[in-house]
């Protein structure tokens, strides 16, 4: 068994976002079972052992726990469309997951605004016993007030009240966690003793936000801590990834900011006492791929044809990240002149706003909104499996690292396969990611390099 660190140091880490468990690209020629098919298993069972053939590090399932209504103050949009609904709960389907799966982590999303810390200690600890330690929580501090009101709450803390809370949830998830210590679980037949109760410890947490007794009663987990994944773009979000995250996702707006998000987050990580490298960064991307660059170039010219007859999706997409009724301002005033005025405000998702105001202040709502693409801006990886290969190698050679994760505004089986028995295999041949996995367990394979 290799030491961990021991590979080459350009060697990147793989990972996928996945929009959660519902109908996806159920519109898309290449849909196949995607619509009246989405609440069935089947489709994500293939989905994660794709993953694990390709030597993937983790899956990521996002969730939300409402139905949106931010364009023209309804749900009709995203009802009829199939945009963000529905969606299974994840802790379920993750569940399912690792039983298909021996080596890929699975991660899932559980927001602490939705959850009391000992249930999802308790949730995460079980999943990572029942996976052998390949579990992952991807702590969202959540954003949407509609979500809150369906859990009887009138709206979402403030943004960085939030934060502030997760740190606390936080701390008080790792003591439950940290409440068995190693070796504690004995099994010892001859003498009649299951565990030993001198390393089984009470909490006693008691803080400004949260409070429980402990100790957990699953048992110390595989992995001791099971990794926390983190999407965190604002000053507080950052904070955040540097003190507790394993892995963190980030925007792949251009080089120049994927060096500085993760330079900053690394340096963080050492005022808190920590190793930057256990810290690892991965960017989100969404390849486009083709049999030739003109092939590519084609299906690039067909997304941006589609997004530009239907400016609302990519408006209404924002809305529900962002909780802004977008339909409500005049489309053809520019980004940067509604964001002066004040209204380009959220306590929702900051970042990914403040991302969007700075790169498109220049654009009108309705040329955003005809423009390719989902989110806000990102490096293009544009070509052929080996071209977007190479052009993965050399931004990851530029940034330093660590990795990158899919996101795919059409999760079909095909868009899969393109990149799982395309893409991964060029990246694998130019020696840029693993042909095999070295370890039983999610982070020794997040640490290996």
């Amino acid at each position: 068994m290799p030491q961990r660190g021991a590979m080459t140091a350009n060697k990147f880490h793989l990972g996928w976002f996945l929009n959660g468990m519902r109908a996806h690209a159920w519109q898309d020629t290449w849909a196949g079972t995607g619509g009246r098919g989405a609440m069935s298993p089947d489709f994500y069972i293939d989905f994660v052992k794709q993953l694990e053939r390709a030597c993937l590090d983790y899956l990521i399932l996002e969730d939300s726990s409402f139905v949106p209504d931010a364009w023209e103050g309804s749900h009709d949009f995203y009802v009829k469309s199939g945009y963000h609904v529905h969606k299974m709960d994840p802790a379920v389907v993750a569940s399912m997951l690792t039983q298909v799966t021996s080596k890929l982590g699975i991660v899932v999303t559980l927001t602490v605004t939705e959850y009391p810390p000992y249930l999802l200690a308790r949730y995460i600890s079980t999943l990572d016993h029942v996976s052998q330690g390949r579990a992952g929580w991807n702590m969202v501090t959540g954003s949407s007030d509609r979500a809150q009101q369906n859990y009887g709450r009138d709206g979402q803390p403030p943004h960085d009240v939030r934060y502030e809370m997760a740190t606390e949830f936080t701390e008080l998830v790792w003591q439950l966690w940290e409440s068995w210590e190693p070796g504690s679980v004995l099994v010892d037949q001859e003498n009649g003793i299951f565990a030993d109760p001198s390393k089984v410890h009470n909490v006693n947490f008691e803080g400004k936000y949260y409070k429980s007794r402990g100790p957990i009663n699953t048992a110390r987990a595989p992995q001791g801590k099971p990794v926390i994944v983190q999407a965190g773009g604002s000053p507080a979000g950052r904070a955040y990834a540097a003190q507790y995250a394993d892995s963190v996702i980030a925007s792949a707006v251009s080089v120049e900011v994927m060096k500085e998000y993760r330079a900053d987050v690394r340096a963080q990580a050492l005022t808190f006492g920590r190793k930057p490298d256990d810290v690892k960064v991965l960017f989100n991307v969404s390849p486009i791929l083709g049999d030739t660059m003109e092939d590519a170039q084609a299906r690039k010219a067909r997304s941006a044809a589609a997004s530009a007859a239907n400016p609302m999706n990519r408006l209404a997409n924002m809305g529900f990240t962002n909780n802004i009724d977008f339909s409500q301002f005049d489309l053809d005033v520019p980004i940067g002149e509604l964001a002066a005025a004040g209204l380009m405000v959220t306590n929702g998702h900051q970042s990914s706003l403040d991302a969007i105001v700075k790169a498109s202040s220049h654009l009108t709502l309705r040329e955003f909104g005809s423009s390719a693409g989902a989110g806000g801006p990102r490096i293009e990886l544009l070509g052929t499996p080996d071209q977007v290969a190479a052009q993965m190698g050399e931004v990851m050679e530029e940034v330093g690292g660590d990795g990158f994760l899919f996101t795919l505004e059409n999760t079909t089986r095909r868009a899969v396969a393109e990149i799982t028995e395309g893409l991964v295999p060029a990246l694998q041949r130019r020696g840029l990611v693993r042909t095999g996995y070295s370890y039983d367990m999610f982070r020794d394979n997040l640490l290996e390099f």
